[in-house]
């Protein structure tokens, strides 16, 4: 199975995958509404209004695995991201990044060396995964590094359909 064909539903419950968005340049980012890097959303969102129309897209994939910072319901977490830094970008249900219950999509991502060339568990919330428009992963970038991080444009630009 692919990266594109692995089933998650969406935040509401509906079945989905990645390959909804095939063709596209991707960030896959495990998000979390209780964290100090939760201000990402906003650069997050700058991302998807700069590049969406572009052939780009955010996807947002909760996780409470780290200090239990994203406890809320599916709707809780669809409203927090709304109403406080406007998401418009699409929303994935509640999985787990690491361990026993890794979600299989994250099997796939984290087998992804980062630009140190470490692979392996996601190391907390809002780490980013850039996936081509075909649906191979081509970039890592590990929670601190920020959206607007230089080194995450150029890689992003790069990666999107002309």
């Amino acid at each position: 199975m692919t990266l594109l064909d692995t089933p998650i539903a969406h935040l509401d419950g509906t079945p989905g995958s990645v390959g909804e968005y095939a063709g596209k340049a991707l960030l896959l980012v495990n998000v979390a509404s209780k964290c100090g890097l939760t201000p990402q959303y906003s650069g997050l969102e700058q991302l998807q209004q700069t590049y969406g129309d572009r052939g780009f897209a955010v996807l947002g994939f909760p996780c409470n695995q780290f200090g239990g910072q994203e406890p809320g319901t599916a709707e809780e977490i669809e409203t927090f991201c709304s109403a406080t830094y406007g998401v418009t970008f699409p929303m994935y249900e509640k999985i787990d990044v690491n361990g026993p219950s890794r979600h299989p999509l994250y099997e796939q991502l984290t087998a992804t060396p980062d630009a140190e060339g470490k692979a392996g568990d996601i190391q907390w919330n809002f780490e980013k995964f850039l996936v081509s428009p075909t649906g191979e992963v081509v970039g890592r970038f590990r929670p601190r590094i920020e959206p607007q991080d230089p080194a995450l444009i150029a890689s992003l630009e790069a990666q999107l359909p002309s």
